[in-house]
């Protein structure tokens, strides 16, 4: 148990278009009627939110019990980068569009059941990725999902929608990306895989593969449905080529939360993966990480959680 009388509240006004300003605001107060030192974190940017958390983690007079994201996953993720390593516990108050971090881990939707969950000083020891692109300058921390090939150009299509909200808005992007080139050649590298030989090496075409150390993404899209957050592996989904009738089928039962179930799919699991394929975006925890090849590590235990 971690007693709590002190945090940093990582906030972002974006967050859920919006609903992460009033989540802030509100559990702000809350933690201050609690009597929690609140000194709260809000950058101009991702790069900049980042910056002024490293530099709060390593100023000893305000260092803090605890580091909390009133946001959702891509806030979360940016509090990642900064945070790891430290050893300060995350917390997480629900502010954003698909929260499911806090969904994996039992974090209620209600802000103050959240600040409950925070003050009972309760952690868990998770897993989590990185995903390093070739052209990226460092790698990138992800608790979630990474997505890439037509998942990630729906993921980054969606990020710039305002409508529809939820999960639905990741259906209608995925609508819209229907009209381009589906499916390119992939080769999928693993090693630690505790089902086929060290560097076993897939290469098939795929409309998108999927590196994820939760089961959702999204919002509740059951992606890598076996995936366990503190296996020290991570599981991939391929998304194999089929033509565009199926997918059209398959999208809106992955939107509702429900099992893939088609034979183009396939999963694997390993404590690393490379990814090769031409032109194909990734995104971590619903945020830019590059173009592939990229290489994707599990990292066993690298974050403790407050959990109810």
């Amino acid at each position: 148990m971690t007693e709590i009388h002190s945090i940093l509240l990582v906030t972002n006004p974006l967050s859920g278009h919006g609903k992460g300003v009033q989540v802030a605001v509100t559990a702000a107060n809350l933690f201050t009627d609690r009597g929690v030192r609140v000194t709260e974190i809000r950058g101009d940017s991702a790069a900049d939110t980042e910056d002024r958390l490293r530099k709060a983690l390593a100023d000893t007079e305000i260092r803090p019990d605890a580091v909390i994201a009133a946001g959702g996953d891509g806030l979360t993720c940016v509090v990642l980068q900064a945070l790891v390593g430290t050893r300060v516990p995350l917390g997480l108050v629900p502010g954003g569009t698909g929260n499911d971090l806090a969904r994996e881990v039992g974090i209620p939707d209600d802000t103050a059941a959240a600040v409950d969950t925070v003050l009972r000083g309760r952690t868990r020891t998770i897993d989590l990725g990185t995903v390093q692109a070739e052209t990226a300058d460092r790698p990138m921390w992800f608790a979630t999902v990474t997505g890439t090939g037509f998942d990630a150009r729906v993921t980054l299509r969606a990020n710039e929608m305002r409508w529809p909200k939820g999960p639905m808005r990741y259906t209608a992007a995925a609508l819209l990306e229907l009209v381009g080139k589906l499916a390119v050649p992939y080769r999928i590298e693993l090693h630690g895989s505790p089902d086929h030989p060290d560097g076993t090496v897939i290469e098939r075409d795929a409309i998108m593969v999927a590196v994820g150390n939760t089961r959702t993404y999204g919002g509740g899209m059951l992606i890598t449905p076996d995936a366990v957050i503190d296996d020290g592996l991570l599981d991939l989904t391929v998304v194999g080529a089929m033509p565009r009738r199926d997918l059209l089928r398959l999208l809106p039962a992955l939107s509702a939360g429900k099992r893939i179930e088609h034979p183009a799919t396939t999963q694997y699991r390993a404590a690393r993966f490379t990814l090769t394929a031409p032109d194909a975006p990734a995104t971590a925890d619903g945020d830019p990480a590059g173009k592939l090849p990229a290489t994707f590590i599990a990292h066993r235990g690298a974050l403790d959680i407050l959990v109810p």
